[in-house]
């Protein structure tokens, strides 16, 4: 990759010899202006206001325009000799937590390669510093003739720069939010989250440039003589529409779990699948003196009825059980008494039987 910065890290005492390299690229499609009615390019020139002559780039400088409307040139030798430590120096000025960078102040993103075989270790040293400590570095560097405010961290086994924007070049929010107080209820908030999770996660890698790849299919067809326009799209304006918040979430959950192959729900069963905030009641204030008992005190005498009818219940078991046993103990010893009293009647009887045949 072609670097478009050559300088130094300034760490401590330590020094870095790196190159800037682009980290992202642009894959927008870009068009050319031209002459409707034969197709002719139109072209920009660099015209003098002055003298009304076209420029060559060569003879193109710099100059600061004033409030009045006067210039003052400004040349690269004005900018080089300007006492500015970070004109090739990307000097660190501290370590943060990567939290505490506010994604607002993000700007163009760039690698850090090491310019040389002297940059090897310091380069590796500071890359896993970085790593070990879980911190980013706040640097300071001046690029394309202003210094600008950057932040390092680890890619892989890369040392990236991030430009920042400075604070103050982050506006306030003013009279963007909505004005007025707008209440959400519980039950929105609850289908929103099922919706939240219904999408889950996605692989960044998968994500593409669709409508990007739908000009390149253009563009080609015509190119070939085979494009043929489709036909257009009704779009429904998008204000003043009033809708029914509860059924756009209960659509959405439903179109992302077509869209993952799940099984749809109803209106009903989608509101079904939300987990239900868990809310504390009050307890009813019981009436006046005369009148009907409240409905928690009617809960607690049916309770208390309830556990008096069963205590009673287990008692009456209880007794049968005893009844049960002594009546089968009577009837064993009754039984056991006939038994012995008819070995005695026949034992009397064999008795004069024996004697008679004596």
């Amino acid at each position: 990759m072609r670097s478009i910065w050559n300088g130094a890290i300034s760490f401590g005492l330590v020094s870095i010899p790196i190159k800037l390299v682009n980290a992202t690229e642009s894959h927008s499609i870009s068009f050319r202006q031209i002459h409707l009615s034969d197709g002719g390019r139109i072209r920009y020139r660099k015209v003098c206001e002055l003298d009304g002559e076209e420029v060559a780039t060569a003879e193109i400088g710099k100059g600061y325009e004033e409030a009045d409307g006067s210039i003052i040139p400004i040349t690269d030798e004005d900018l080089a000799q300007l006492p500015i430590a970070t004109a090739k120096t990307i000097e660190i000025v501290s370590f943060v937590p990567a939290d505490e960078i506010d994604p607002l102040q993000m700007d163009a993103a760039y690698y850090l390669a090491a310019n040389g075989p002297t940059a090897a270790k310091p380069y590796t040293l500071l890359r896993e510093a970085l790593k070990r400590s879980r911190k980013v570095a706040i640097a300071k560097y001046a690029l394309r003739g202003r210094e600008r405010l950057g932040m390092l961290r680890v890619v892989d086994d890369v040392i990236a720069m991030h430009g920042l924007l400075w604070p103050d070049e982050i506006r306030v929010p003013e009279g963007v939010a909505p004005e007025g107080k707008v209440s959400v209820r519980e039950a929105e908030l609850d289908l929103a989250d099922a919706l939240m999770a219904t999408l889950g996660e996605v692989e960044m890698d998968s994500l593409t440039d669709e409508y990007r790849e739908a000009v390149e299919a253009m563009i080609s067809a015509k190119s070939e003589g085979a494009f043929e326009p489709a036909a257009e799209a009704e779009v429904e304006p998008a204000g003043g529409k009033v809708i029914d918040l509860m059924a756009a979430l209960e659509k959405s959950v439903n179109a992302a779990k077509a869209s993952r192959g799940e099984a749809t729900a109803t209106a009903e069963e989608a509101e079904a699948e939300v987990t239900p905030i868990r809310r504390k009641t009050a307890a009813a204030a019981p009436k006046a003196v005369g009148g009907k008992k409240s409905t928690s005190a009617t809960k607690k005498t049916a309770g208390g009825t309830k556990k008096t009818a069963s205590a009673k219940s287990t008692a009456t078991k209880s007794a049968s059980a005893k009844s049960t046993a002594t009546k089968s103990t009577a009837t064993k010893s009754t039984s056991k008494a006939a038994s012995a009293k008819k070995a005695a009647a026949t034992a009397k009887k064999a008795a004069p039987r024996k004697r008679a045949s004596a």
